[in-house]
């Protein structure tokens, strides 16, 4: 089933971040803007009981909002055209005041990223539940418009850089990323209920698959589509899956082992995703002999970093962890999209990602996913060159570009 489509009073946003090209501008000029509403909810949220509030200003700040004070003032200036230009009449705190664009990126970021109802979160800021909903809506809708160069596959400079980092770590050569998917879990009322959105663990939820670079930033991200579905189906239906078997995709320069075999761009996945050509799943069976063992083994640590990037998504953006309460079907990839391009500023601007606000266990605990049955022979023939040259000892076993 292909996600629902938008209602008329919606802009049309895209969901696939495939075919994106704007290059970023993280030198945008910065404006100093309001800082008066930090302290005041510093003060009143800084000694929260049950929270283990850092006591350095600087780092309670990115303990609230996930971002550093330089980024969120580049948050800012992405969405503050916007911001001014809708000045909505409702939007006035117990003041009297009309919130400031720093507030209103406040106000959504913090909903983003605690997950908190808007009840508590208006509390938090003094404002009511209504103006935190039309708030984070609007910081969304501008985000997902103008930060959306945040999302992009890489271009060929960059993706070299990419590969090379990978195979310095993991010995991969031409390796450019893992894709890795989780469930958004929402409940939904009970007119709109469907089996269609009942995923295997009687949960709804809506699906999330991504693929990460080196620094775990998301190159590529799908959502939209249902959690009935399986991970090799939602793979099917992206744009991505159709961009790699037209050959528009991962097409970058072959390299070539020194028995002579062809290794194409791939990324790296677990066993519930099909063995193609241009993505490597690992070999299953018991009693495996060495060179397959060792193949294993790297193709686990590259295909991990997508699994740490949706864990510190979705611990970073608890919106996205915890049950989503009756949410706009419509509007929630937009949500999970938003979330995405944050996490992607973070890294972009040179900030840290925060380790200790990842989820612990993993980003869909309790989820079972059965291995995919689908093995293609091409796909079968470059694992085993994988395999042989990973495994080689001799010094002179290289990977030259061919």
């Amino acid at each position: 089933m292909a996600p629902l489509k938008k209602g008329k009073k919606l802009k049309r946003k895209p969901r696939d971040r495939s075919k994106l090209s704007e290059k970023p501008n993280p030198h945008l000029e910065l404006k100093a803007g309001d800082t008066e509403w930090w302290y005041t909810f510093w003060h009143k949220n800084g000694s929260a009981t049950g929270h283990a509030i850092p006591s350095d200003e600087d780092e309670a700040f990115k303990y609230f909002f996930r971002v550093s004070k330089k980024t969120f003032e580049y948050i800012c200036s992405i969405v503050r055209e916007d911001l001014v230009s809708r000045p909505p009449s409702g939007l006035i705190n117990i003041e009297g005041r009309l919130l400031s664009v720093e507030k209103q990126v406040a106000i959504a970021m913090r909903r983003l990223a605690s997950g908190e109802s808007q009840v508590s979160v208006g509390a938090a800021f003094g404002v009511g539940q209504s103006t935190v909903s039309q708030v984070t809506w609007r910081f969304i809708e501008s985000m997902e418009e103008r930060a959306r160069h945040h999302l992009r596959w890489p271009d060929a400079d960059r993706m070299e850089e990419v590969k090379t980092q990978l195979e310095t770590a993991f010995g991969l050569p031409n390796c450019c990323g893992a894709i890795d998917a989780t469930h958004v879990i929402m409940t939904l009322p009970a007119v709109e209920s469907s089996d269609d959105w009942c995923d295997q663990e009687s949960n709804y939820s809506m699906f999330l698959q991504g693929i990460v670079d080196h620094e775990l930033r998301f190159l590529d991200v799908v959502t939209g589509f249902p959690g009935s579905m399986n991970i090799a189906r939602l793979l099917r239906c992206s744009v991505f899956f159709k961009l790699c078997e037209s050959g528009k995709r991962l097409n970058g320069p072959v390299k070539m082992t020194r028995e002579k075999s062809e290794i194409h761009e791939f990324i790296v996945g677990e066993a519930t995703y099909p063995l193609l050509p241009w993505l490597m799943t690992p070999y299953e069976g018991k009693n495996l002999p060495a060179p397959i063992l060792d193949f294993n083994a790297k193709q686990k640590a590259a295909r991990l970093l997508a699994a740490r990037a949706l864990l510190q998504l979705k611990g970073g953006w608890r919106i996205l962890h915890k049950v989503m309460w009756r949410p706009d079907k419509h509007k929630l990839p937009s949500i999970i999209i938003v979330c995405c391009l944050l996490h992607n500023i973070i890294i972009d601007m040179g900030d840290k990602l925060n380790a200790d606000v990842a989820l612990l266990n993993h980003h869909d605990a309790g989820y079972r996913e059965s291995s995919s049955q689908h093995v293609d022979p091409r796909g079968k023939t470059v694992r085993e060159a994988l395999t042989k040259h990973l495994h080689c000892s001799d010094s002179s076993c290289q990977v030259n570009s061919a």
